[in-house]
């Protein structure tokens, strides 16, 4: 008759069943974002869903994830670099494309009317490894009230709001420099804010 064994693998012209839309979409390549990256595609058959992580979440290149529209991710991508916003992801089959974009986060904005004092605040939220975006009139680090304590006692202004946070990647990002402060690690970290 025109019965299926149970168990039976569909075809490509079967429609998707339930079972079939709830898998995740398995993303198992990088096209990094930067100058020479391929435009985005406006065709509807290759649209692009958004992933919208945080900056630790960009850390880790496997797991399940949510794209912004509700659909499931898996990703399992090479090892290498934390991901940045504007790159995109493919499945195997290279479509659909997911396009990382960074999401909202608490974040503490640092402000001065005097440079080095902004400069020095740097320096010592350095020396504390806290990760930051750097700007020429304002550090962005993840909202932390024992920082902005010690960032208001030295003169800082300090505004808290949700935006999305791109840190620097480091003096070692890329070289594959561990700096954990395991047995071994000995230099002085100077004062501390």
């Amino acid at each position: 008759m025109g019965t299926k064994p149970m168990g039976a693998e569909p075809t490509g012209a079967e429609p998707r069943t339930a079972r079939q839309a709830a898998e995740p979409l398995l993303l198992v390549q990088r096209l990094p974002a930067g100058p020479g990256a391929e435009p985005l595609s406006h065709d509807p058959a290759t649209a692009c869903l958004q992933l919208p992580l945080t900056a630790d979440q960009r850390t880790s290149l496997r797991g399940h994830r949510r794209s912004a529209c509700g659909r499931d991710l898996l990703l399992q991508l090479p090892r290498g670099e934390a991901l940045q916003p504007g790159d995109r992801l493919l499945s195997a089959a290279g479509s659909p494309q997911v396009l990382v974009v960074a999401a909202a986060e608490p974040v503490m904005r640092v402000s001065s009317a005097e440079p080095l004092a902004l400069l020095q605040a740097a320096y010592h939220l350095g020396n504390r490894h806290v990760a930051m975006e750097l700007h020429a009139d304002q550090l962005v680090l993840l909202q932390d009230s024992v920082l902005a304590g010690l960032l208001r006692q030295r003169g800082l202004q300090v505004e808290c709001l949700e935006a999305p946070f791109q840190p620097e990647a480091g003096a070692y990002a890329g070289l594959g420099h561990g700096h954990g402060h395991g047995a071994g690690h000995h230099h002085d970290h100077g004062p501390q804010p």
